[in-house]
């Protein structure tokens, strides 16, 4: 028998099954997460979210996490990523490590969409999308939020990204107010 756990505490015994529409979704414009595995489903020991993302499209300013790492695995496309000083480019069935402390960000480096699934460890950050996404087109509200998550975010970094790589920001691609 097949278990949807998307909204539930995953059974200690017995299989568990994620339907692919499992779980919340939300576009940051050219980038997405779609929640798949919360920290209250693994004790907190980690959280999984999938992230499509629009060709040529950078997911988020350059950026350094104090509490978690992140593993990313490709599914499709190629994604690339700026880790410290080096650029890596990754093809699916690649991991990315980007470990805590780590100055990091993140792109779609084709011209077809890329998707990864991305392993949060410790959990709950998987939660700072959806506060985000609550606030994202107000920038002014970012503070409280960085402090909460212990993430440091260079906004100013995006442009000079952008032009590096060719990319656009995936704030280009939000809705007009």
């Amino acid at each position: 028998m097949e278990r949807d756990i998307s909204n539930q505490a995953p059974y200690r015994s017995g299989p568990i099954f994620i339907p692919p529409g499992a779980g919340d979704k939300f576009s940051f414009g050219g980038f997405g997460t779609h929640w798949k595995i919360d920290g209250s489903q693994t004790g907190s020991r980690f959280s999984i979210v999938h992230h499509p993302l629009a060709p040529r499209t950078l997911a988020a300013p350059l950026h350094r996490h104090h509490r978690e790492d992140e593993y990313s695995y490709v599914l499709t496309g190629v994604l690339g990523a700026l880790l410290g000083d080096d650029v890596v480019t990754a093809e699916p069935g690649t991991w990315v490590f980007k470990p805590r402390g780590q100055w990091h960000t993140f792109w779609n480096a084709g011209d077809t969409p890329c998707e990864i699934i991305e392993v949060i460890s410790p959990a709950g950050f998987e939660n700072y999308f959806r506060e985000w996404s609550k606030i994202w087109l107000d920038r002014t509200q970012s503070i409280p939020l960085l402090r909460k998550y212990e993430l440091d975010m260079d906004f100013d970094s995006v442009a000079a990204l952008c032009a590096r790589f060719g990319l656009t920001s995936s704030r280009s691609a939000a809705p007009s107010g």
